[in-house]
């Protein structure tokens, strides 16, 4: 609920829910399809840059924070007995100041990035030998590889346990407006994130991308350093993956490994993307939205689907996830809203360029 002026704006927490869903998924599914659709690289390791992004938000700007108010910032800071304590602490400052609070926010959203495309990066070095499912299997392992160690590395982001994430959000107030202000910042980067995409797509490296993805053999005959363009699709679909991980932590006040699995963060991407239409990132926006009402309408009513469905409703949505998949690659597997072809030139451009040939041709 929002008061402006006399008026009180309320919004159902549901919607909340699915547009703070619909925010994050964008965001992944986005660089998801940056790599996948239009690089052709097959990434089943999404979950990998989401992860390093959480770990920024809860192992750097909590610790950096706790440094500079005196406070515990070493091993102990992952320590869960006193660590919500240090966030608390951190909480109550970040209430009352603003700057330090957004200053937090964007150098997280900085080194998440920087780390998030230091690992595309490292990523490129399997991805120039291995093709298709090897590359996907391996980008995989190494997505769980990293899960595995900050679940048992407690000195990390307090392993089993997990620690308390500081509140960035915390100075817009602790009640309703909180949730509603959270949100419409989270579709604010959300709609950076999209536009951005689109205009690398749209430019002459998205045009390049394309042609690598489509012939190899065709993009490197006409000079183009696949290694290069590789390792750069890697990086920038990092970084923005990364940006969504520590935005969700951030979110949610709070980091533990064991929830950043592959199926959350890599396959319901997927899942999303291919409604959608892999290589449009059009698409990407149904897509995402469809699937977040969806899942978030299950969640919520769960209890009540009991009286209508044979099984029990915790796996609902997965069995939905995974049934929407197959139908999608069964029947349309092109998704909602195909890529359509890009022109390096407008319409009227070609139109005139055609008139212009035939003319000479007739005389």
């Amino acid at each position: 609920m929002e008061v402006v002026g006399e008026m009180v704006i309320e919004i159902h927490p549901l919607v909340l829910n699915i547009l703070i869903n619909f925010g994050i998924g964008l965001i992944i599914t986005v660089s998801l399809n940056l790599e996948v659709g239009i690089a052709g690289i097959s990434q089943f390791g999404r979950v990998l840059a989401v992860l390093v992004g959480a770990l920024v938000a809860a192992a750097i700007s909590g610790r950096l924070l706790a440094a500079i108010m005196g406070l515990p910032s070493g091993l102990e800071y992952a320590d869960h007995m006193i660590n919500f304590k240090i966030v608390d602490q951190i909480n109550r400052t970040l209430a009352t100041n603003v700057t330090l609070s957004i200053g937090i926010l964007f150098l997280t959203l900085i080194i998440a990035a920087l780390l998030g495309a230091l690992i595309g990066y490292l990523c490129s070095y399997p991805a120039l030998r291995l093709k298709e499912a090897y590359l996907g299997i391996t980008l995989l392992a190494f997505g769980d590889a990293l899960n595995t160690i900050a679940w048992n590395v407690e000195g990390l982001a307090g392993g089993t346990q997990g620690v308390n994430v500081p509140d960035v959000f915390r100075w817009i107030g602790v009640g309703p407006e909180r949730y509603l202000g959270l949100v419409l910042i989270i579709i604010g980067f959300a709609m950076i994130v999209f536009l951005f995409a689109e205009s690398l797509i749209r430019s002459p490296f998205g045009r390049a991308l394309k042609a690598m993805r489509d012939s190899e053999v065709a993009a490197a005959i006409y000079g183009k350093d696949i290694v290069k363009l590789r390792a750069q699709a890697l990086m920038i679909g990092g970084a923005l993956a990364a940006i969504g991980g520590a935005l969700w932590a951030f979110y949610t006040g709070s980091f533990k490994a064991v929830t950043y699995t592959r199926l959350t963060w890599t396959f319901w991407p997927w899942a999303y993307m291919m409604l959608g239409g892999v290589g449009n990132n059009l698409g990407m926006l149904v897509g995402v939205f469809v699937f977040s009402v969806i899942r978030t309408l299950i969640y919520a009513y769960k209890t009540e689907l009991t009286t209508f469905i044979p099984i029990n409703p915790a796996w609902f949505e997965y069995i939905l996830v995974g049934l929407a998949i197959i139908i999608l690659v069964l029947f349309r597997p092109q998704g909602l809203l195909p890529e359509k072809p890009a022109l390096t030139l407008p319409k009227s451009k070609i139109e005139e360029i055609k008139q212009k040939v035939k003319t000479e041709k007739a005389g």
